[in-house]
């Protein structure tokens, strides 16, 4: 028997969108290259760049080398900006 569908529930701004742009914000914030970043990260330049222009899905494991890189908390990469929570 097929379960029932729900309906998908949209939020105001996705998660990969929060992600990218908070990228951008705190590496240009250090003066980083998309190159600097995903060196410090341990990940490929043109990963970091896909992320930041939402190309990519990026994982949990990402995000937490991605936060760790920076010197910020994994919860700074979803908060959203004064620009996105309006």
């Amino acid at each position: 028997m097929p379960l029932p569908q729900r309906e998908k529930l949209k939020l105001p701004v996705s998660a990969r969108t929060l992600i990218a742009k908070n990228l951008v914000r705190l590496r240009a914030a250090k003066g980083w290259s998309q190159e600097d970043l995903a060196w410090d990260a341990g990940l490929h330049r043109t990963f970091v760049g896909q992320v930041e222009r939402e190309l990519r899905n990026v994982s949990v494991d990402n995000v937490e080398s991605l936060a760790a890189a920076l010197g910020v908390d994994i919860r700074e990469l979803f908060v959203p900006s004064s620009d996105e929570s309006k």
